[in-house]
């Protein structure tokens, strides 16, 4: 019985093992699934004027490519700053052939040309020129519009100065340039017709001796309110020195918050966030929907905001000021400069923007009439804009 049982196990045993070898021969091997999915990524260089420091308009640049930067894991990130106009082309060379970039932006206007021609030499990169007009197929063009701000700055100045002499402290005579000059101009003289704009010229995006003297010559003229395009606190400066000492003057900062530079001085300013043009333009890319359009973002996108610091549209210092300057407006009659800023500021945010600086009838200083009464300035004419309203003081060079 026993020899029996042991014979039966022997025979269950190759049965098996038979079973088991069929099954390993017929039966295919399933693979192992994949989980490592290669990720797209892209790789983004930006080219500044100016040096990034903590305050300015190339700051502010830096500031929207490190909020994508954290915004996107698939993207990465690589600047180079303090370019030369004239030289761009072979820094976006260098971002193309060594840092094998994707996409390339160039922030600066003087940039123009160079990235024009960048983009017909690699046709299979992308390009975004910032405050241009050329475009190509592979070639966009970005602007956050500052003009809405500048006028809001410029009701005022034009509330707060003595002197009835207002300054401007201006880099280079681009059309974006004078296009600011001009809102600027336009709201000093909504609150104050007597008042008037004086303007010197820099012929550099980026100079605090050239921009501290201009700010100290005009002073010394008799100017108490500033405006300025230049990537530096050097007019500030001059400001909170001389209030300082006893002399007012209202200073109205340019791109970055800088009421901290000059917390006796800056009454208000102009405020930009490039982050959510980088994240438009950037998130485009990513899913294949980039296009070469024009983007020309203002109040109503949130690509502009008023004031000294986020979240401060007026300095608190100069609050009561304003607030009991009183002037008459065609719709809501007597008014403090303070809340006719604020419901110009909601006008403009509104979506379809109540109220635009550039509606006529706007003269210029030789008595032409530029823009025609109820009209508003097309684009185009914006972007081309070379002359100065009626109550600027100072010319618009055609060359260096």
């Amino acid at each position: 019985m026993k020899k029996g049982k042991k014979v039966l196990s022997v025979l269950l045993a190759i049965f098996f093992a038979l079973t088991f070898l069929l099954t390993s021969c017929t039966t295919p091997t399933t693979p192992t699934p994949q989980t490592e999915v290669q990720e797209k990524r892209i790789k983004a260089g930006f080219i500044y004027v100016g040096p990034i420091g903590d305050y300015g308009y190339s700051n502010a640049h830096d500031v929207g490519r490190r909020y994508v930067e954290e915004k996107f894991p698939w993207l990465d990130t690589v600047y180079i700053e303090s370019v030369p106009e004239g030289d761009v082309e072979r820094y976006i060379d260098r971002l193309i052939n060594d840092e094998k970039c994707d996409i390339v932006f160039t922030t600066s206007f003087g940039f123009m040309d160079g990235t024009a021609k960048a983009a017909k030499k690699y046709p299979d990169k992308v390009f975004e020129h910032c405050s241009g007009y050329v475009r190509d197929t592979n070639l966009g063009t970005y602007f956050a519009e500052l003009y809405q701000m500048y006028y809001l700055n410029g009701l005022m100045a034009g509330a707060l100065t003595k002197s009835n002499k207002i300054g401007y402290v201006a880099a280079f005579p681009t059309p974006e340039v004078v296009r600011h000059i001009n809102a600027y101009a336009l709201g000093v003289k909504e609150t104050n017709p007597d008042a008037k704009v004086y303007v010197r010229w820099l012929y550099a995006w980026y100079d605090p001796a050239k921009a501290k003297e201009a700010a100290e010559s005009l002073i010394t003229e008799g100017v108490d309110a500033l405006a300025f395009t230049e990537d530096s606190t050097a007019v500030i400066d001059s400001g909170e020195e001389h209030t300082k000492q006893g002399k007012q003057i209202y200073v109205f900062s340019h791109y970055s918050p800088m009421q901290k530079f000059g917390p006796d001085t800056v009454v208000s300013g102009q405020l930009v966030d490039w982050g959510i043009m980088y994240e438009e333009i950037l998130r485009r890319l990513y899913t294949n929907t980039w296009d070469n359009r024009d983007y020309w973002w203002l109040a109503k996108e949130g690509a502009c905001d008023l004031g000294g610091e986020f979240g401060v549209p007026i300095n608190p210092k100069f609050e009561s000021e304003l607030k009991s300057k009183k002037v008459k407006d065609p719709i809501f009659g007597e008014i403090s400069v303070y809340d006719l800023v604020m419901k110009r500021l909601a006008q403009m945010k509104e979506p379809t923007v109540l109220f635009d600086p550039f509606t006529g009838p706007i003269k210029d200083q030789s008595g032409s009439v530029r823009i025609k009464a109820g009209e508003r300035a097309s684009h185009d004419l914006l972007w081309s804009v070379d002359w100065f309203v009626d109550n600027v003081v100072g010319e618009v060079p055609k060359s260096q």
